[in-house]
């Protein structure tokens, strides 16, 4: 299932090429682009949290330069950015470079700007920097902000998850598998969920050891 959306995504973003050049049915195929985008992520969150319930979550850890993941991620979202019309502004250290697992923090971060841009309205934060010897990915948009249920979901077990709900959580959940798998000495990951922030809506950090 997830080859076969891989190739469908892959077939959606050459039909947005086409349709640009002609200025018809762009944001018809945005849409499309993004639920399909969302579906693949669902299908990589359980494959995931399978692994887990196996104690077989695999992580490839590598040395990667933050402004190119950073460029990788936001290029995988350009589309939607662009349809939405948000202002994006990047901020990172000069060299910043860290080892973690590129795909999985990528499927993460990725996750993080589809929720921002969709809730959000104009504008969109992305910083990246060391602090205290831990990498810390920050998002933050000028939506509503999360709900305080949210706010609450990061410290929950998928019992205690409400599925019935169009937001779930699980997202977040699926989130704090991954930051809490990157372990370096006696420190390993977390996320945080906060509102506020300089544009006053939802504030997502990710930091990693």
């Amino acid at each position: 299932m997830k080859n076969s959306l891989s190739l469908m995504i892959q077939s959606i973003e050459e039909l947005e090429s086409t349709l640009r050049e002609h200025g018809v049915g762009i944001k018809e195929a945005a849409s499309i682009h993004y639920q399909a985008a969302r579906l693949n992520t669902g299908l990589i969150q359980l494959l995931s949290l399978y692994r887990t319930q196996l104690d077989n979550l695999p992580l490839n850890i590598d040395e990667h330069y933050l402004d190119d993941f950073i460029d990788d991620v936001v290029a995988y979202n350009q589309n939607h950015i662009n349809t939405r019309g948000i202002d994006l502004t990047i901020e990172q250290e000069e060299d910043l470079h860290w080892y973690f697992d590129q795909d999985l923090v990528n499927v993460l971060i990725s996750d993080v700007i589809v929720n921002a841009i969709r809730y959000g309205k104009h504008k969109l934060i992305i910083s990246a920097r060391e602090v205290n010897n831990m990498l810390e990915l920050i998002i933050e948009d000028d939506g509503p902000g999360y709900p305080d249920k949210m706010l609450d979901i990061t410290k929950a077990e998928i019992s205690q998850l409400d599925i019935s709900t169009g937001r779930t959580g699980l997202g977040l959940f699926f989130a704090r598998l991954i930051a809490e798998a990157h372990v370096s000495d006696d420190k390993k990951g977390a996320i945080e969920l906060a509102n506020g922030g300089r544009l006053g809506g939802g504030v997502f950090a990710l930091r990693l050891p």
